[in-house]
């Protein structure tokens, strides 16, 4: 009998590897194909991110490539990062597809509506900093420039501080589903997190001035909508937090199991 039960259950983890294998492999290829899609258009979409910089710098002015190989990996850096972002809902429902069987059902039904928002909020997060954010970070960048001194950036590092810059704000836009997630599984309450609000507006403020240049406008871009996501978090996670409360109490009455493969 124990070797029947252990053998079985070798079968379900060797089974689980082989389906996580393929679903791994099915977001690889929708990402590679999606970039080979863009290679074509990779100068065209590095020369959409440059425009916010190239707006702010003189007439005459433009950016320059320090390294031999720069004008050809920096808009195929770019193009990736852009194929990896088109491609992450498949990406996303890959993962979603592979986990959500161990789910509860009330579990699955508050993670579809999470998983999307998380999504969602990513890309405002993005846009936010592509056409509020930089404008004003390179109208400062460039104001500040002592006289004489010839603002021109390399293509490379301005893809990294771009980058970077997106990555920060697409993820600081996720709080609300933070929020509601801690709410969801029961490690804080409404109350214990509206009496962290203090610390909450300190440390959204502390991780803009860590995060954005050294001004105070792109500071308060940052932490202001921290923290008025984090009031929308707790708008959200009261509603969502009940109905999970009493989906684990129903689940416990029926003698609902998570769910398998």
């Amino acid at each position: 009998m124990t070797d029947s039960a252990d053998e079985a259950r070798e079968q379900s983890f060797l089974s689980h590897l082989v389906e996580l294998r393929a679903r791994l492999l099915r977001a690889v290829i929708a990402v590679l194909l999606v970039f080979v899609c863009l290679i074509p258009f990779a100068k065209r979409i590095y020369a959409v991110l440059a425009e916010p910089l190239l707006s702010k710098l003189p007439d005459g002015a433009q950016m320059v490539a320090i390294d031999v190989a720069s004008p050809f990996f920096a808009p195929i850096k770019l193009a990736f990062f852009v194929a990896l972002m088109v491609a992450m809902p498949m990406v996303l429902y890959q993962l979603w597809a592979f986990v959500a069987p161990g789910l509860y059902k009330h579990e699955q039904r508050l993670a579809r509506p999470l998983l999307a928002s998380a999504t969602l909020l990513f890309y405002l997060g993005c846009a936010f900093a592509y056409f509020l954010v930089l404008p004003v970070v390179f109208g400062f960048l460039t104001g500040v420039a002592p006289e004489g001194v010839a603002v021109m950036t390399d293509i490379s590092r301005y893809l990294d501080f771009v980058l970077v810059l997106f990555l920060a704000f697409g993820f600081s836009f996720e709080v609300p589903v933070a929020v509601v997630i801690l709410v969801v599984l029961g490690w804080v309450s409404i109350e214990q997190l509206k009496q962290g609000r203090a610390y909450v507006i300190v440390g959204a403020f502390v991780v803009a001035a860590v995060i954005t240049p050294p001004d105070v406008v792109s500071q308060l871009m940052l932490a202001i909508p921290m923290c008025l996501l984090y009031e929308i978090g707790l708008i959200a996670a009261r509603p969502l937090g009940r109905r999970a409360a009493e989906g684990r109490a129903q689940a416990e009455a029926d003698g609902e199991t998570r769910g398998s493969r």
